[in-house]
């Protein structure tokens, strides 16, 4: 008995694990195809200065949150793995919250610039990726993947030559203890999206 629900218990925390790595690859197509591409509608908002708490790019977690409820309340009805597919999902909308929302746009009362490490990483490369005007040219489509900040840079080299490079120097790489700029005013400002 004892073993058979140690077993349930390792297969539905190994189907919430596989569905949090699964969604960081789906949301780097996503946000490559889908968000830069014909849901830039909702998505441009996320590009754009702040004007409030909420932007129309929220529409995005509104409709991944309907799934995963949706496939929580299907697993509970009978459909077991799917349950723990939704939590999964849910997970992966918490730390999508944290890291990005938080960490990177300032969507908190509070602010924090990583100065080493992987958030040091995933901050950059994300400010790197909105350092790009408009929604052709970027980079770095993850948002709990980060790749290299030098491959970025070289990526955003070929693709922009020098055109973005004061741009870099002030909103996607802040130097060591330095202030970021707008987005360390919190929830209204924007350049760091």
């Amino acid at each position: 008995m004892l073993s058979n629900a140690l077993s349930n218990a390792l297969l539905n925390t190994g189907i919430v694990l596989l569905t949090v790595v699964f969604m960081e690859l789906f949301s780097i197509v996503a946000h490559k195809y889908i968000m830069h591409g014909f849901g830039w509608g909702w998505h441009q908002s996320h590009h754009e200065p702040l004007t409030g708490w909420f932007e129309k790019n929220d529409l995005f977690a509104v409709v991944f949150a309907g799934v995963a409820i949706a496939l929580i309340w299907f697993g509970t009805e009978g459909y077991a793995p799917l349950q723990w597919i939704g939590a999964g999902m849910t997970a992966y909308g918490a730390l999508y919250f944290i890291a990005h929302d938080g960490l990177v746009h300032r969507r908190w009362p509070f602010s924090y610039t990583p100065r080493s490490g992987y958030l040091k990483r995933l901050y950059q490369a994300h400010r790197m990726h909105h350092a790009v005007p408009g929604k052709h040219g970027a980079v770095s489509f993850g948002f709990l993947y980060a790749p290299p900040v030098a491959d970025l840079k070289r990526q955003l080299q070929a693709l922009h030559g020098g055109s973005l490079e004061g741009r870099l120097q002030r909103d996607a790489v802040p130097a060591e203890g330095a202030a970021t700029g707008q987005q360390d005013a919190g929830p209204s400002s924007a350049s760091a999206k």
